[in-house]
């Protein structure tokens, strides 16, 4: 499964969650200041990161919805 680090009003965001949704692909979103705080972002992707950062089924990161979507096209999931 798939985790996306989200905020209200992104709409990088809402293309990803779109993306995952359309091609029925598994993911969890966690919504800033609701399932995480803005420090604990910024622990985990350093302070100049932005919205949203995917995670892999492994957890690892895979980066924003650029990346993203290119990660999905070089495994075949799109």
């Amino acid at each position: 499964m798939f985790t996306v680090y989200s905020k209200v009003n992104c709409k990088y965001c809402e293309a990803i969650e779109k993306v995952f949704s359309i091609k029925n692909i598994e993911y969890k979103k966690n919504l800033l200041n609701v399932d995480y705080t803005r420090e604990d972002f910024i622990e985990k992707f350093g302070e100049k990161g932005t919205f949203p950062k995917v995670l892999n089924e492994n957890g690892d990161l895979i980066g924003g919805a650029k990346e993203t979507v290119q990660y999905l096209k070089d495994n075949n999931l799109v």
